[in-house]
């Protein structure tokens, strides 16, 4: 096993051994410097991804975003050509039905009329199962994300993790897209610059 996946096998494992108490507690206090952000509060459009297992929650975070008018647009995984859609949202319970490997996603009837161009997106929410303090971000190895903010290098990109899924330096490959931000229950990781 490469060395990129045995530590995301590590981290993963980690980060699947917090209960749900602590999940709650910790994706709380992520939610709350997100929402200080002045990047956030300038944004008009903001991709933000729907939590599934043991990443840090987003429901709550996207309802408090809406309450602030932003639009909100969330992935629509798209297996057969390998891609992420951004689609617009405005109900979280009306609008998302469980979509690929069960994550929620849009509700099909979206995906035409409510698409968000990736060029008028203003900042990108991503999760991730490792990242590092260079601003290195490892997915889940499908480089779904990776091949979607690639298209947009302007957008503000900003990871959120749990301080245990933060190494010094992870090995990253070429093709992994650095981000700006990376937030965690404990701090908030500003990187320079995109190398």
């Amino acid at each position: 096993m490469s060395e990129g996946k045995e530590l995301r096998k590590k981290i993963l494992a980690l980060r699947d051994s917090l209960s749900d108490g602590e999940l709650t507690e910790k994706s709380s206090k992520i939610s709350e410097k997100i929402l200080g952000f002045k990047e956030i509060e300038m944004a008009r459009n903001i991709f933000i991804y729907v939590n599934f297992r043991s990443e840090v929650i987003t429901l709550s975070l996207i309802s408090e975003l809406m309450k602030l008018n932003k639009r909100i647009s969330v992935p629509k995984t798209n297996s057969q050509e390998n891609r992420i859609d951004a689609i617009h949202i405005e109900d979280l319970s009306a609008d998302l039905v469980p979509g690929y490997a069960d994550i929620p996603e849009p509700r099909s009837d979206l995906l035409t009329e409510n698409i968000t161009e990736p060029q008028n997106i203003d900042i990108v929410i991503l999760p991730g199962s490792v990242f590092d303090e260079r601003g290195g971000r490892f997915g889940y190895g499908g480089g779904y994300y990776d091949r979607f903010v690639e298209k947009i290098p302007f957008a503000v990109r900003i990871g959120l993790a749990f301080d245990i899924q933060v190494v010094k330096e992870a090995p990253l490959q070429p093709h992994d897209e650095l981000l700006d931000y990376i937030v965690t229950e404990n701090r908030i990781i500003e990187v320079d610059s995109r190398l």
